[in-house]
Formats: C-alpha cells, structure tokens, sequence
C-alpha cells in the first residue's frame, strides 16, 4: 500500500461497563491497528463474538471507542458525533447483513436512494433524478424500482438497493458488514461481482467483515484474523486462507465448507484435533 490509508485504526479499545459495582469493564477489543488504502479491499474474519462487527462500529460511530483512535484519510473521526459524523456520510458509508433490516420498508427505493444525495449539500432535483437513474443502472435494476417498496423485491435485489445507497455519495470507504451471508450461494456471487466491479469504476475502498474464509480468498487483498478482540495473524488472503500460522486460523480454514466430500471428511477430523488439542 502507498499513500496515506484512507482508513487507519490506531490502537483501538472499546470496553463496555460491566454490571456490579465495583466490577471492571469487559473489554470487546483491545489495541487494534490496521489500515485500509485507496481502493483495497481488506477483510476482518472471526468467529461469532470476535468482535470484528464491534469494530465497524466504531468505525462508523455507532459505538464509543475507549481508547485508540479512528482516524478517516488523516482526519481523527473518532469522537465525532451529531451534525460532524452526520457529515462524514459522503465519505464513509455501510451495508449491512440483512438488506430489509436496513432500508426502511415505509419508503419507496427512490427516496432511500434520494436521502444520501439529499445529505450535506443538497444536489438539484434533476442532477438528483438523474444521479438515481444511474445508481439503479449500476446495481442492475429497472428504473421503474423507484416506485416500488423493499417488500417487492427479492433477498438479492435489496441488498442490491443497500449497495445503491452506500455508494451513491462515492465515499472512499465502505464497511460491509457479512453483506453476503444472508444470500444464496448465486445471489452471493452476483453481489461479490456487483460490489468488484463498483470498486473498480469507483476507486472505493471495503472493509470486509466476515466469517466466510471462501469469500474472503476470492475477494479481499488482504485479511486480519480476531480472536477475542485481538488481532492474531495478517496478511494477502491467499497466504491467509492456504498457510495460515496461527492455530485459531487454522481451526477456522478446517471450519470452511468445501465442495469436495472427501477434503470436507479430512477438514473436519483436522478440526476436530485442533479442538482436543486446544483443551
């Protein structure tokens, strides 16, 4: 990576009071660093409760960071709140897991599509118009979808409209969240593809949190490993998911489903003794 990092996280902590008095905070993430560049795609794998969707959060401000900071192409968004982090929307954006969770189901794609542009500076009516055309155009749906609801479209066509919304500011920078693991195997590949070939007409950048070690391979540059809120292994995700070196990856690899029967059987004894020599 050259250049400053669009996104750089340095040292974070985020701990959460813990009932009782007298009882110390339970700590969620303790001194994580990385960056993200211009245009890279790094993705942050974990099993459930690593903490690795804690860290979006802070990212976007949806949680308070204890220590550590967050800082946005050099600027220190960390403790940013109201009308500055409301700022940060053309610059900093996210898609979410669920895509009907995400949009409101009382607004017609067209407004959800509009509140983005609407933010910050508001864009003309026609430049705004115009600027929805070719959002529903990139993501692969018909213009007549501003007129319809999310309820009308299928898993992979809302996630598609969350994927509209999330870029239509063009941000440097994207956090998805799992944004593929609530689809079907084709609808996950079409979102991948969709989400590839955005990064490339835009410049844009993700970070990619998942648990899915297949997608991760296919589709990041580089891969970070959480265990218990800590970073235990980096690196390109090739290496990651083919030579990992912590045992925590490696139990994670042997995790991952794969299409042959006879590797899956060999992947799941291997797993099974990464679990008995873990005890």
């Amino acid at each position: 990576m050259t250049g400053q990092p669009v996104l750089h996280l340095d040292g974070l902590a985020v701990r959460y009071p813990t009932r009782g008095f007298g009882k110390p905070p339970t700590t969620v993430i303790e001194d994580v660093s990385f960056e993200v560049g211009k245009a890279e795609t790094v993705a942050l794998v974990g099993e459930s409760g690593s903490g690795k969707t804690t860290i979006g959060k802070a990212v976007l401000g949806l949680t308070p960071v204890s220590g550590g900071r967050v800082l946005l192409d050099g600027r220190d968004i960390t403790h940013l709140t109201g009308r500055a982090r409301r700022l940060l929307s053309s610059d900093l954006q996210a898609i979410f897991q669920n895509p009907y969770g995400s949009l409101n189901p009382a607004l017609p794609v067209g407004r959800t599509l509009a509140e983005p542009l609407l933010t910050g500076t508001p864009l003309p009516r026609q430049e705004v118009h115009d600027r929805i055309a070719e959002l529903l155009r990139r993501v692969g749906l018909p213009e007549d979808a501003v007129d319809r609801y999310p309820a009308q479209f299928s898993g992979g066509q809302r996630q598609r409209i969350a994927i509209a919304r999330a870029v239509a500011r063009q941000p440097k920078i994207i956090i998805c969240d799992e944004p593929t693991s609530a689809l079907d195997v084709t609808t996950q590949a079409a979102a991948l593809s969709l989400l590839a070939e955005l990064q490339q007409t835009l410049g844009c950048s993700y970070l990619f949190i998942t648990h899915d070690l297949a997608v991760v391979k296919e589709f990041a540059a580089r891969t970070l490993v959480l265990q218990n809120g800590r970073i235990v292994e980096e690196g390109s995700s090739v290496e990651v998911c083919e030579r990992p070196q912590h045992a925590y990856t490696r139990r994670l690899v042997a995790a991952a489903p794969v299409p042959d029967p006879a590797l899956q059987r060999a992947r799941r004894r291997q797993r099974t003794e990464f679990e008995a020599s873990a005890r």
